[in-house]
């Protein structure tokens, strides 16, 4: 915890007009200074800054508050971060105290460390590609041009050229630190050694590899176009390379790597470091935030060059996970800076996969979400090229609610109509489950609305149903009747409901089916001697299939060894898991089993004691023993003993 005294003299220290100047143009109105609010949109300022108070308020929205407060919302930063940050600006030694962790000081020596290596690589690749004004052009790496002809492709002009266009991408390009990896094996690691960097430390940060071979090391990112990663303060934590053309032969000095052959991988990313991890960045973000903050909506796309190349053109909220699904930490981090979010990704298979998966990070970060559809085989980069930004702001304005679009992709007719039995069942249970969990009532509504005028437009067995749920009874319906008893007049014989054995032993099942996992449990396996009959028989099967494929579940398979009384319900089971989590699963099974316990248990108490009864109207010694017998083994069944 810092020391109250440490807070009050950043408060003092910081001169809350510099501070908030850097980001609003403001001036002298009376005692204050004035300028439109960072945080909502206005003609007109109404937005005050005291400097001798330390305190800014918007007339406008009534935001309000100290330096402290107003680097916190325009950063998105806790207190102790927003503190931290203003004391490292104003000189001041941060005193915390207590400390829960003694190596604390130490922790954050080696993350300055790793933050200082990173920025000397971004200056260095900056450097050899010869974008940034700081760097002299006679520095340029001879064969830069290679990263320069990749931006080329992807629509950068001539920056040579006094245009418009030409000026907003040597913006974006100076703002995202992009950078050419040269093609030697040392280039990165000679420039850290020239700067005093030991190469332990560039190895942590994920710049250098060790060799396999005797000592020393080498650089990671080699002939690569580079995009600086970097945290929300503006600090670099990682890299990632995009490969280039091969050189021509004889441009490459004697002992370079060799760039023929097997292609390269088009994307080499950093490792993960005490300052990077990946699943908790977003890509463009802190280029961004500042936007985001005035518009509240983000453009969520799949690329580092989506990002760089809609910024050059003008889009300045996009930005984008770094080489792994949306996170609901990322969704967490969005958050801070804008409510809203427009998914943007590619329009391919991937790109629909990847969308559906977004669903559930964005509930968890309490992010609004809607989908922007683009054509097959289209990405944001290719649709801004071809058409322009308005093209791309068109697609965005038309984006639908993801309870719609889920939906739409669920039961889209032509998928659906040429989908297999089993992917049917799967799409309809599919949007059973999004119906069910929309916690919000009126997007439920609509959501069943829409489900249900999709519905009507699908056929099976020459049906159209006229909603979801009868499309439902006829999933249901199709699953079922290849096995249906029948009467001798040919009407379907309906199945008697199951006992309270089975509709237990089903519940079991469902778990496991839900978490194959399970089974390894060594409580879920002494536990399941309890179920019997056709569950019994499909756990055996559901484990004898994991032991022969590592693991590894094969739904068709399993499907196909699964008792016909009970295929329906392993089949809607499979497609839609009423669990979310392993542990309420083991958590219903094992009480599942014990209830079969105690069945079984009246059971044979009811039989025995009928046996008594009818083999004497009085108990003899041995009775009262057989009785007291099954009373242990009841409490023993129990776990009481």
């Amino acid at each position: 915890m810092i020391a109250p005294e440490t807070i009050t003299l950043v408060k003092e220290r910081t001169d809350i007009v510099a501070l908030i100047g850097e980001t609003v143009r403001l001036t002298r109105s009376g005692r204050s200074f004035k300028g439109l609010c960072p945080f909502h949109k206005e003609k007109s300022g109404s937005f005050y800054v005291h400097p001798d108070r330390g305190f800014y308020h918007c007339f406008g929205c009534n935001e309000s508050g100290s330096a402290v407060d107003f680097v916190m919302k325009t950063n998105g930063l806790d207190f102790r971060e927003a503190v931290v940050m203003l004391a490292e600006r104003a000189g001041i030694h941060v005193e915390e105290t207590q400390s829960k962790d003694p190596r604390a000081g130490e922790v954050k020596r080696d993350k300055d460390e790793l933050y200082a290596v990173n920025n000397l690589a971004a200056t260095f690749f900056e450097r050899e590609l010869g974008l940034a004004k700081t760097h002299p052009t006679q520095s340029v790496h001879p064969l830069a041009h290679y990263a320069l002809a990749e931006l080329a492709r992807r629509g950068m002009p001539d920056l040579a050229d006094e245009t418009p266009q030409a000026a907003q991408w040597m913006n974006a390009a100076q703002a995202f630190r992009l950078g050419y990896a040269p093609p030697g094996w040392d280039g990165l690691a000679t420039f850290l050694r020239q700067q005093g960097v030991s190469p332990l430390v560039a190895e942590r940060a994920g710049l250098l590899v060790p060799r396999e071979r005797g000592t020393g090391h080498y650089d990671r990112f080699r002939h690569r176009l580079m995009f600086a990663v970097v945290d929300p303060l503006g600090r670099v934590v990682a890299f990632s390379g995009r490969a280039l053309a091969p050189p021509a032969p004889g441009e490459l000095p004697p002992g370079s790597p060799t760039y023929g052959g097997e292609a390269p991988a088009k994307y080499i990313n950093s490792p993960e470091s005490p300052i990077y991890k990946k699943g908790e960045q977003l890509f463009g973000l802190f280029q961004a935030k500042l936007a985001l903050r005035n518009r509240g909506e983000a453009i969520l796309v799949e690329g580092n060059f989506d990002v760089v190349s809609l910024h050059a053109r003008g889009i300045d909220t996009a930005i984008a996970p770094l080489g792994t699904a949306f996170t609901s930490e990322q969704a967490k981090l969005l958050k801070r800076f804008a409510p809203k979010v427009v998914l943007l990704f590619d329009g391919d298979a991937a790109g629909r996969k990847a969308t559906r998966a977004s669903r559930a990070p964005c509930r968890e970060g309490g992010l609004e979400a809607r989908v922007a559809r683009l054509p097959q085989g289209v990405d944001p980069d290719d649709l801004v090229r071809d058409k322009g930004p308005q093209a791309l702001a068109e697609v965005v304005t038309n984006a639908s609610g993801m309870l719609e679009y889920l939906i739409q992709d669920a039961l889209d007719s032509d998928a659906f109509s040429g989908a297999s039995l089993t992917e049917r069942v799967a799409r309809v249970r599919a949007v059973a489950k999004l119906l069910a969990d929309e916690d919000d009532p009126n997007l439920q509504l609509m959501g069943k609305r829409y489900a249900d005028d999709l519905s009507q437009r699908l056929v099976l067995a020459g049906k159209a149903p006229s909603d979801l749920t009868q499309l439902e009874r006829l999933i249901q319906q199709a699953v079922s009747r290849p096995e249906a008893p029948r009467r001798q007049d040919g009407t379907e014989r309906r199945a008697p409901p199951p006992t309270r054995e089975e509709a237990l032993g089903l519940k079991v099942l469902g778990a496991l089916l839900d978490f194959p996992s399970l089974l390894s449990d060594q409580d879920v396996a002494l536990a399941l001697d309890s179920v019997e009959g056709d569950a019994a028989l499909t756990i055996a099967a559901l484990r004898q299939q994991l032991g022969n494929r590592d693991g590894r579940l094969d739904v068709e398979e399993l499907l196909a060894l699964v008792p016909r009384p009970i295929h329906a319900f392993a089949a809607a089971r499979l497609a839609s898991p009423a669990f979310e989590a392993d542990s309420d699963a083991k958590a219903e099974l094992l009480e599942n089993t014990r209830k079969l316990r105690n069945l079984s248990w009246q059971r044979e108490k009811a039989a025995t004691l009928e046996s008594l009864h009818q083999s004497s109207s009085t108990f003899s010694p041995e009775d009262a023993e057989l009785l007291r017998e099954l009373e242990r083994r009841a409490k023993t069944k129990r776990g009481n003993l």
